[in-house]
């Protein structure tokens, strides 16, 4: 997986939102210069952002914007998938299919006991495989192993970057900065 501008500059953009947060709404005038991005391309980022409910916008004076859930609440994956989709390393319709499968096709992690049996119901009532199969055009997802090993890598990176928080890289940028014996840094690469 090849992350864009969009998800390095988000990510950046929301470190910092992170790392201002006490400091109440942060302009994204302040952002754009403390990142060194251009202001019209970091709005995109945060109204994607926004619209996935990661950054809440503030009107009028002193407004701006600020994380819509704590820190420690907001993963890398959750800001990367608003801004870049899918993070998947390898697009298989092999594994779309065993997604299917799976409950509610979140992976097993359905918010709700009707979701979970409303799917199950389904799938035990169509041929979901064949279904899938069809519009996927993978003919040979039944006996193709190689699937497995792309499951395996795409689950190794989404539990990687949802393991990591935002408090957790302003921690540790203000440990680096410490080192440094700085306040403030640069800009976040």
């Amino acid at each position: 997986m090849k992350l864009t501008t969009r998800g390095r500059y988000g990510l950046r953009a929301m470190i910092d939102l992170a790392v201002h947060d006490s400091e109440g709404a942060v302009s994204a005038q302040s952002i754009a210069e403390r990142q060194d991005l251009s202001e019209r391309y970091l709005e995109q980022l945060i109204r994607a952002m926004k619209k996935a409910g990661l950054v809440e916008s503030i009107r009028g004076a002193g407004g701006g914007f600020r994380l819509a859930r704590p820190a420690d609440q907001i993963s890398v994956g959750d800001v990367l998938r608003a801004l870049e989709g899918s993070i998947d390393a390898v697009s298989c319709p092999a594994i779309t299919i065993e997604g299917m499968k799976d409950t509610t096709g979140r992976n097993g992690q359905g918010e709700d006991q009707n979701d979970t049996a409303i799917t199950k119901e389904l799938i035990e009532k169509f041929d979901l495989d064949q279904f899938a199969l069809a519009r996927s055009g993978c003919e040979g997802a039944d006996w193709c192993v190689t699937k497995y090993v792309w499951k395996r890598i795409n689950d190794a990176i989404a539990q990687a970057v949802d393991s990591i928080m935002l408090d957790q890289l302003v921690r540790e940028s203000r440990t680096l900065l410490a080192e440094k014996g700085e306040t403030t840094p640069p800009s976040l690469c």
